[in-house]
């Protein structure tokens, strides 16, 4: 199955920029979230932790 899938998407003309691409955006994302934790204010965080158990 993998050699089909394989054979296949070699047949795929400029195929090789999608993983690429999704590199990308993924390394994108989770840098984004490391500065927004990072930076985030200690009074949100507290906030945002206590609300399952304000009820």
């Amino acid at each position: 199955m993998l050699k089909f899938v394989k054979g296949h998407m070699e047949s795929i003309l400029g195929i090789e920029i999608y993983p690429l691409i999704s590199l990308i955006i993924f390394f994108t994302f989770f840098v984004a979230l490391f500065l927004w934790v990072f930076t985030a204010k200690k009074e949100y965080i507290n906030k945002v932790s206590n609300l399952p158990l304000e009820n």
